[in-house]
């Protein structure tokens, strides 16, 4: 799901979407008014863009989308087509998309209504799973108090629905009367994995692909969300708070009551398909987040905004998974997040601010990876 991230006066990132996102789309609630309306069937197909000469791991890259607030892009099995969330202008909120590798044929999958993230394609290629409130409440979500600070919507409303690829009519697939976002699947069609927040905490669920079987696998006390699943299908990486303070406990139990959580210091965590072995790769500080597996098996990519003192800006980093040897991969200045690798590693996705034409801007990039 997008980021919803909202800035205070300290920390000021340049999108906002809900826990899915913040991490999973990105829209700065404070630059609303600043969106680019050309419309899509005006928008060029692609369009080559330079990499900053620190960015030694990106080669040919493109931008695909071309105004309002795009982000959460995610590869099918075979690299040819990509799904992703968007705001634009004929739409209430977010909506989910599809479109081809090089950004062609660009078409809405989604009901058009209320609040949609968190899109993710089934391995058979017969499927787009995502979040959306259109069955409860067809309009936007209602903007956040910016008052409070830093913080995401756990959104209620939200259900997890599955399309046909080709289009039709959205398939209830589980509705707790919660949220229940952050969805990705395993590549091996066995499992899919979750967030849900209707057990009084946000907890990491596990169930088969028609949402049965549900069954938790972290449960510690606070946030824990944003699961990926490698494309070995054998691991799960997610992002979750450090320990807590009781004071830290009471505060997120309070905020949770709204539906809310203050996302300022997440770490990436992996764990296997089961919720064993589950531990921290990252100690940072900041927010880390969205996390995604090399289909080496051997590293992780994900953004954090930790190297920022003033937290504004997040940028690509990489790691092994033992928490070693972690590389800076982005270096524009402007938010860089949600990246995922294709399944042979030889290309790599991501939203990002960089080349937008009004402040606040959130497009999706595609470029080749150099090792």
């Amino acid at each position: 799901m997008i980021l919803t991230l909202v800035a205070a006066s300290s920390v000021a990132p340049h999108i906002i979407s809900d826990a899915c996102c913040l991490p999973h789309a990105l829209i700065a609630q404070s630059h609303q008014d600043d969106a680019h309306n050309e419309p899509m069937t005006k928008w060029p197909k692609n369009k080559l863009q330079p990499s900053g000469p620190q960015e030694t791991h990106l080669r040919n890259i493109r931008q695909l989308t071309f105004g309002g607030q795009n982000a959460e892009a995610y590869w099918d099995v075979t690299g040819t087509k990509i799904v992703y969330q968007t705001r634009q202008p004929e739409f209430p909120d977010e909506q989910i998309f599809v479109m081809d590798a090089d950004g062609g044929n660009k078409r809405l999958v989604s009901t058009g209504f209320g609040r949609c993230t968190c899109s993710y394609f089934s391995p058979d290629g017969k499927w787009i799973y995502f979040s959306s409130t259109h069955d409860k409440n067809k309009g936007a979500q209602a903007p956040l108090d910016m008052s409070k600070g830093y913080l995401w919507k756990v959104n209620p409303e939200m259900s997890l629905f599955r399309v046909p690829v080709s289009g039709g009519k959205p398939e209830l697939i589980i509705n707790k009367d919660n949220y229940v976002a952050e969805t990705t699947i395993a590549p091996n069609g066995e499992y899919m994995t979750f967030t849900g927040a209707w057990n009084g905490d946000i907890d990491i669920y596990r169930s088969d692909l028609d949402g049965k079987n549900i069954r938790p696998l972290i449960t510690f006390e606070g946030y824990d969300g944003g699961p990926f699943v490698s494309w070995d299908s054998k691991k799960i990486v997610f992002r979750r708070q450090p320990s807590m303070s009781d004071q830290d406990k009471a505060d997120f139990h309070k905020l949770l009551s709204q539906h809310l959580v203050r996302p300022s210091r997440m770490d990436i965590w992996i764990m296997d398909s089961e919720g064993n072995y589950a531990h921290r790769v990252t100690d940072l500080g900041g927010a880390s987040f969205a996390p995604f597996m090399h289909p080496d098996g051997k590293r992780i990519i994900f953004a954090s905004n930790h190297h920022d003192p003033r937290g504004r800006e997040f940028d690509l980093f990489i790691v092994n998974k033992d928490g070693t040897g972690l590389e800076q991969v982005t270096f524009t200045g402007d938010f860089d997040g949600f990246p995922m690798f294709t399944k042979d590693g030889k290309k790599l996705i991501w939203g990002s601010n960089r080349h937008g034409t009004v402040r606040g801007e959130t497009n999706i990039f595609v470029a080749d990876w150099k090792d």
